[in-house]
Order: structure tokens, then sequence, then C-alpha cells
């Protein structure tokens, strides 16, 4: 049996349906048996996503509403965001995003993550519990952080709690 292709979303109709306050993830695809994730992300005016890095995958990011930044390296070029920007974030790229005074929506889209998968090293002792990861685990969208010690998520751009 062949899949069928269906609408999932309607950017602007959930734009206009979210509040006003909120922020990160607004929307995600979740389709069992998916090849592709994407997120409708929103961060308010002068928000941030902390510098950070995806080791595993590019990402698409395609600017919907307001303006912003990117920041591409330490002390590297900014690059502008307005409607309709298309920027590419390949993997390994080191990158901080900064919304500007009107706040920015953007799209991402990658290829979907791998699974995450704890081993232990090696000649280590297999028994008890394995360490808690719920403070690299985001508030916001839930994704588990590769950062054992992670100030935003980069997925939704979510500030983790202090420790």
């Amino acid at each position: 049996m062949n899949a069928a292709p269906r609408i999932l979303a309607v950017l602007d109709e959930l734009l206009a349906s979210a509040a006003p306050d909120d922020r990160g993830a607004l929307w995600h695809l979740a389709e069992p048996g998916r090849e592709l994730d994407a997120n409708l992300v929103r961060l308010p005016a002068g928000a941030e996503v902390g510098e950070h890095q995806e080791d595993v995958l590019d990402v698409l990011l395609v600017v919907l509403e307001g303006r912003g930044g990117v920041r591409t390296a330490e002390g590297g070029p900014v690059l502008e965001l307005r409607p309709s920007t298309v920027l590419w974030l390949p993997r390994t790229s080191r990158r901080a995003l900064a919304a500007g005074p009107g706040g920015l929506v953007y799209l991402t889209v990658h290829r979907r993550r791998p699974g995450l998968a704890i081993k232990p090293p090696a000649g280590a002792y297999e028994g008890g519990e394995g360490p808690c990861m719920l403070d690299r685990v985001c508030p916001e969208c839930g994704r588990l952080s590769q950062d054992p010690a992670p100030v935003f998520c980069s997925r939704c751009g979510e500030r983790f709690p202090e420790r």
C-alpha cells in the first residue's frame, strides 16, 4: 500500500491561533514512519538560542515572520534573517540565533534524528541503574540534549533551568 500525501498543518493558521506569549516549538512533525523532522518555532523579541553545534544533522531553517540574526562562529559574521530567508546549517557548524525586536518565527526541517542509545564504556560494570539525565531533557519539547550541561535546546530554543 502506498502512503497518501496529506496536509498536516497550515502554518499561518497555527500562528494566528497561538497565544501571543507562546514561544518555542508551536508545532512539530509527529507522523509515524516519517524520515523527516520539522518544527515551527517562535522566539519572542530579543530571545536567543545560545551557541551550539549539531554534530549529526544538517538543518534547513526557513524564516516565516520577523527578523533576527545568526552568528556563525566566535567573532564570525552575523547572517541577517528576514521573512523568506532560507538558511542551511550544515552539521558540525557552530551557530547562535537571536530574534530581533519584533520576534522571529521559523520552520526547521532535517532528517529524522537517530534514536539515542546509551552504551556503557568498554569494561564498565553493567549492573545497577544508569545515570539520571532528566536535567538534559528540554522542558518545552522533551528533546534529550547531547550536551552534558545544556543552556538552550537546539530543537526549540527553550532555555534549560539553572542548575
